[in-house]
């Protein structure tokens, strides 16, 4: 006779049709999802290389560019609510390829801006474009993936960042390099090159993937009702309704918090990263080509940055500690980037550890995505999560519109690059500070 807790015959092969029904899920559907993400981030900061070029030629200042950049964000956030409210509407799946292929086409008309009105306007239509494609795609995977297995998920899908890095770099020297083609400058061919493959997985992405499980021919007939059966048993789980979880969260004192936490660290990095190709040929004395591949270097190891920390982190069921180093590391390698910076011609090997510095940046930046959305559900009860880190999300975003315009006036009005160096470590440490506060405080909201 089976003691307690014995595994029976049908547990065993409902267990075997869980794991084959994931994996089945994991290699139809992610790869996609996840190239069209590591695109969509291609697009959002590849004006970093592009203004190797592109300010000289346009005569853009760093102002005009840092607040071109920060523009994106300022539209991505107010329209990320509307524009899942029309997903739920329409489905997941047309409306992300309605996201990509906008994009696409906006990203690649890029090509076309000569003042800094068109700048400043094709960056809040991208931003516009791109709004709701990240919690889109969360929504779309809480239709095939069940609560267990979401986590590795998402993981998974959101490893592209940092290896969409790596691409970035390798492409950007060789498309700069395509100066005078068929009249077009570099730049102009970065954007229209990189633009393009947002538009072919766009078509892709409505053509290839299916709406629900009952619509997926690779799952069998017991895959398909088991998904089916546990996906709907998780969504028949009641809980606040939307506005009023909306509500809660905007009032919630841990939701603000973590919502400071984003703002302090996404404003600081996008404003460095839009233009560390700048900053780094200036420092490092590399043409656009030794940048790509320092670039590409560093998004190698940031994925195995981020994968190691989001291992460690679930291994040893520990968030906290696992989101405070590494926002204390891009403290560390700001202060030590700054420091080298200004020791200059005195330091001979200053251009080596700022490239270090640099790395560092990236890999602590990956470290701190693989779990900085795992510490706030230990504080925020389950049914407020959905709307919680909707509001978290949202109003950090306004940080990377803030920031990148705050970063280029500090450029014109001094020159250079090491006054808003010298400043970044602060928001990290902030930022290291109130996840401290929360977590010393335990429990739920």
């Amino acid at each position: 006779m089976d003691g307690p807790g014995a595994l029976t015959a049908d547990d065993a092969a409902t267990d075997d049709v869980a794991r084959s029904a994931f994996a089945k899920v994991s290699w139809r559907i992610l790869p996609l999802l996840a190239l069209g993400y590591g695109v969509s981030y291609i697009d959002r900061v590849n004006i970093g290389f592009a203004a190797l070029q592109m300010n000289r030629d346009l005569h853009f200042s760093a102002a005009v560019y840092g607040l071109g950049a920060g523009l994106f964000f300022l539209t991505y956030a107010l329209l990320e609510v509307p524009s899942n409210l029309v997903l739920a509407r329409v489905g997941a799946r047309r409306w992300i390829a309605r996201i990509m292929i906008t994009w696409g086409l906006l990203a690649a008309a890029m090509l076309f801006v000569r003042t800094p009105l068109e700048f400043y306007a094709m960056r809040l239509l991208l931003g516009a474009a791109e709004a709701g494609f990240f919690p889109g795609v969360i929504y779309y995977l809480t239709q095939w993936v069940p609560a267990a297995q979401r986590g590795r998920a998402i993981s998974r899908f959101y490893v592209s960042l940092p290896l969409s890095q790596v691409v970035m770099g390798v492409l950007a020297g060789a498309l700069l390099g395509l100066q005078g083609r068929l009249g077009l400058a570099g730049w102009q061919w970065l954007f229209l090159i990189e633009g393009l493959p947002a538009v072919l997985i766009g078509v892709a992405i409505l053509n290839l993937l299916p709406d629900r499980p009952q619509d997926a021919r690779w799952l069998t007939d017991r895959e398909r009702s088991w998904l089916v059966d546990r996906l709907a048993s998780e969504a028949a789980t009641p809980g606040p309704a939307h506005g009023q979880g909306l509500l809660r969260a905007l009032t919630d004192p841990v939701v603000l918090r973590f919502a400071a936490v984003n703002f302090l660290v996404l404003g600081p990095l996008y404003a460095f990263n839009f233009s560390a190709p700048t900053f780094l040929a200036g420092q490092v004395h590399l043409d656009a080509t030794g940048v790509g591949y320092l670039t590409a270097v560093a998004g190698v190891l940031a994925a195995a940055s981020m994968i190691f920390n989001g291992w460690s982190s679930d291994r040893r069921r520990e968030r906290w500690i696992h989101l405070i180093a590494p926002l204390l590391g891009l403290a560390l390698a700001f202060a030590v980037m700054a420091a080298a910076m200004g020791a200059g011609a005195r330091l001979a090997a200053a251009p080596a550890i700022v490239a270090a510095a640099y790395v560092c940046v990236v890999m602590c930046n990956t470290a701190v995505s693989a779990v900085i959305w795992l510490a706030p559900v230990e504080r925020i009860p389950p049914a407020a999560a959905a709307a919680s880190i909707a509001a978290i999300n949202s109003l950090g975003q306004l940080g990377s519109a803030l920031f990148p315009a705050l970063w280029g006036l500090a450029k014109d009005a001094t020159g250079g690059f090491h006054l808003g160096v010298t400043l970044l470590p602060l928001p990290f440490l902030l930022a290291a500070g109130i996840v401290v506060t929360v977590w010393r405080r335990g429990g739920r909201a």
